[in-house]
């Protein structure tokens, strides 16, 4: 980092993910699978790297073999600057519990800060598909003295009600004058009356101040132990929690119509619909922006091979897949993928090792990782039938299981 204030990142990556069921049964919610390529926390982790802050901890819970292991072996950062990239797990130091809430996870974790001794605490959510310089963001923090700023994204204020919201004020519309978990009547942004800050989990602390707050928050046996629920209310009684606002992040090689892009992908849905961001011809989130690219470790496979009149339209195809005498629309194939002589694939998202017989038809469905669809198998066609066999959500996407052989 040269002579810049010294920043140590924290990423938050304990979620469970129920409401991705089946897709989190056997790992965190971070290390779902995402684009064809990544896994949720990559987003957070380049984001965090590609500004230059690379000694990151990742503190994760839930089910994290796959987690721990994505970042072993994607994330290996050189030992010669001091960079790492390190999940820590719930390590009891306590005593023998988990973390109570997202404040007991760096509380719990404080020796790492002890350790390393940055100015400045840099606090990411890992499960959210964006593109972010937090530099800007901690370069405000600095300015502006605050012990804490809050990253908020403008959204619609009929939409805010589901959200913890962010009421800005002072003389410059930054400092946060209450935070509210998912009010009825959110207030607007200043300036602008349709709009309301709604917090994106991403936290900049100055060190002193994240300590003492912590400590606090730990004696109090009526808190959650919850960033958002606990320590951020309490900074904003003290008066010194300010808002940074995401419209002002200017990511290189953004285009006009990917700027600003965030998504929550914490529903079938909306795992669903990012995806299908991704495929159109003028993408609403650009997963080819070079000057501010997503990392991730690339798997040693061939390019992927398009034979007997195979086609695919509207489609990402990952490394080593191979579309045969099939047509493929407005779909995210990941790497390993074959879809056999007349298949159709539509509006889905098929995960590493899937294999797609001939015939067969899958329409708006999310197939995890190994599903074996047998020939002339349809899925998607019919609700009823699927809601037998598999998950279906309300908008009627099916979701199947990491390695479920489709019955014929």
């Amino acid at each position: 980092m040269g002579g810049g204030p010294r920043v140590l990142g924290i990423v938050l990556a304990g979620g469970e993910g129920k409401r991705l069921m089946p897709l989190t049964a056997d790992r965190a919610k971070p290390a779902v699978p995402f684009g064809g390529a990544y896994r949720l926390i990559d987003f957070v982790l380049s984001n965090l790297a590609n500004a230059g802050y690379r000694r990151l901890a990742v503190l994760t819970q839930y089910k994290s073999h796959s987690l721990d292991r994505h970042i072993a072996t994607a994330w290996r950062q050189s030992s010669m600057f001091g960079d790492f990239v390190a999940p820590v797990p719930a390590q009891q130091r306590l005593g023998p519990r988990w973390y109570t809430g997202s404040a007991d996870a760096i509380f719990q974790s404080l020796n790492l800060i002890q350790d390393d001794h940055p100015d400045y605490v840099v606090v990411f959510g890992a499960d959210h598909v964006y593109r972010m310089d937090p530099s800007q963001m901690v370069q405000q923090h600095i300015d502006s003295g605050a012990a804490v700023t809050v990253a908020g994204i403008r959204q619609a204020r009929s939409e805010a009600h589901q959200f913890g919201v962010i009421e800005a004020g002072g003389t410059d519309g930054t400092k946060i004058m209450r935070f509210l978990e998912k009010p009825k009547d959110p207030p607007a942004v200043p300036g602008s009356p349709d709009e309301a800050y709604v917090s994106m989990g991403n936290y900049v602390f100055t060190t002193k101040d994240l300590i003492e707050v912590l400590h606090a928050d730990a004696a109090d046996d009526s808190s959650m132990h919850d960033m958002g629920g606990n320590i951020i209310p309490s900074l904003t009684a003290d008066g010194t929690a300010s808002v940074y606002d995401f419209a002002d992040n200017v990511v290189p090689g953004a285009t006009d119509r990917d700027r600003g892009y965030w998504r929550d992908v914490g529903t079938i849905e909306a795992y669903h619909e990012a995806h299908m961001d991704l495929v159109s011809v003028l993408p609403v989130f650009n997963l080819y922006n070079d000057k501010w690219p997503i990392l991730t470790a690339q798997v040693p496979l061939p390019p992927a091979k398009f034979v007997e009149g195979g086609t695919a339209h509207e489609t990402i195809v990952g490394a080593g897949s191979i579309v045969a005498g099939a047509h493929v629309r407005g779909s995210v194939l990941s790497h390993d993928v074959h879809v056999g002589e007349g298949a159709y694939i539509e509006g889905s998202i098929l995960m590493p090792g899937v294999r797609i017989g001939r015939g067969a038809v899958v329409r708006r469905a999310i197939l995890d990782k190994n599903v074996v669809v047998p020939a002339g198998a349809k899925i998607g066609i019919d609700d009823e039938h699927d809601r037998t066999r598999f998950s279906v959500s309300d908008t009627g996407i099916v979701t199947i299981g990491k390695g479920v052989v489709v019955q014929p």
